[in-house]
This record gives C-alpha cells, structure tokens and sequence, in this order.
C-alpha cells in the first residue's frame, strides 16, 4: 500500500493563510491536491491539526483526499500516527506550499525508491517546490519512536538523512531535462507568491503545469534574487 500524505496547516506564520491563497482557477492547495492526483497511489489524504479541519475539508472532499488530524507541531508523529492508521508500507511526503508538484516526478522517484529498495528517496537538482520524498513507512516508525532532537520531530526526513549509517538513503541526480537547481517554485514568502502567479500567467492552460515545460521557463526567467537563495 501506497498513501500520498499531504501536509497542510492554514496558520502559517510567514505567510498566513498561503495554502488558500487564489491561484488562477484554484487555491494552492488545491494545485498541489490536483497534480498529486498522477501519482500511482492506494491512499490520497491531507495530514492537518484540529484548526485547519474546517478550512480543509471541503477542498479535500472536491478532489478525493482524505482529512487526517493529527499532532500540531511533531509532524513527525502525525506521519507516524497516519501510517498506522492507513497500514501503508511507503509514503510519498508533500506539503501544501508546493502548487507546482509535479506528479510526474514524484512517479519516477517513486520507482527508484523502490529499485534500491530504499528508506528515503529524493531527487537532487530539481526546482525546489517540484518534488516529493519518498519514505519507507517502518522508517518513518522507527524515526518517531527514537527521535529526541525537537528538529527532527518537527520535521519528517532529518532522522533518518542524518543517520545515514543506519537508514539507506537514495538521493537521485535530477535528469538533464529538469534540471535547474536554481528555481523555486515553493511558496513561502509574498516574493514567492508574485513569482509563483506570474508562472501560472505565462504557463497555466487549466492543467497541470508539466515539469518540462516549467523547467523551459525557469532556465530563462529565473529572477537575479533567486539565485542568491540557491546559493
């Protein structure tokens, strides 16, 4: 069993309320739902705290995701708890700031986890805000019940990427066709809204934006102040 797990929060600090931020014909969190939809997956859900069940669960039902509530800062045991609740055996690690997920990649990466039969499974080199990691669920288990550090609970992957002695961890150059190692498409800041509004001006036909075709745009119109963030 495969679940795509969805990580969403509304009340973010930097910029609120990002995730229901208008996005031509969609919020964010609705791109990013829609594009994850490609990947070839048993279970579909949105991992979310109490707060933001209200705001979520009408977008989740439009698009076929599950709603699961779990710990508000130890993200790590949220995953923890959804992987025992959905009985996966590998998990494909989203977040909700990422309306430019590319499904396509996240399929690739998935089959590469799979050949090295892997624990954490990423890809190197890509627009940063296109990819997913790919977790083995017993991992992820394990991870929550030896994490102590307040990081590594607040997050899902340093555990197990900083013991890697102990876990196998596959980090796969990006193809040459999406390579860009200097764009970002994730979204954080207002900055990464008007950029990221501007790409859906020039590249959004009512599908999902391709990974070839925003690498294209990217190669060419990164602006000068993103390169000094992928330094």
């Amino acid at each position: 069993m495969t679940g795509v797990f969805l990580q969403v929060r509304i009340d973010s600090t930097r910029l609120p309320g990002k995730a229901l931020l208008p996005l031509e014909n969609y919020k964010v969190i609705e791109h990013a739902m829609r594009n994850l939809k490609a990947v070839n997956a048993d279970i579909f859900a949105l991992l979310t705290e109490q707060s933001s069940v209200l705001s979520l669960t009408p977008l989740a039902e439009k698009w076929g995701y599950e709603v699961f509530t779990g710990d508000k800062e130890n993200v790590l045991k949220r995953y923890a708890n959804a992987v025992q609740h959905y009985s996966v055996k590998t998990v494909i690690r989203a977040t909700g700031d990422n309306p430019l997920v590319s499904g396509q990649l996240a399929n690739q990466i998935i089959a590469y986890h799979h050949v090295k039969n892997a624990d954490y499974s990423g890809f190197t080199g890509i627009p940063l805000g296109t990819g997913v990691e790919v977790l083995n669920a017993d991992a992820i288990l394990a991870a929550h019940n030896l994490a102590k550090d307040p990081y590594e609970k607040e997050h899902v992957s340093p555990y197990l990427y900083f013991r890697d002695n102990e876990f196998v961890i596959n980090r796969v150059p990006a193809p040459a066709e999406y390579y860009c190692p200097d764009g970002r498409v994730t979204l954080d800041t207002e900055e990464d809204y008007v950029n990221i509004k501007q790409i859906f001006r020039q590249l959004y036909t009512g599908r999902p934006i391709e990974i070839q075709e925003l690498v294209s745009y990217l190669r060419i119109n990164i602006p000068e102040e993103y390169y000094a963030l992928a330094q």
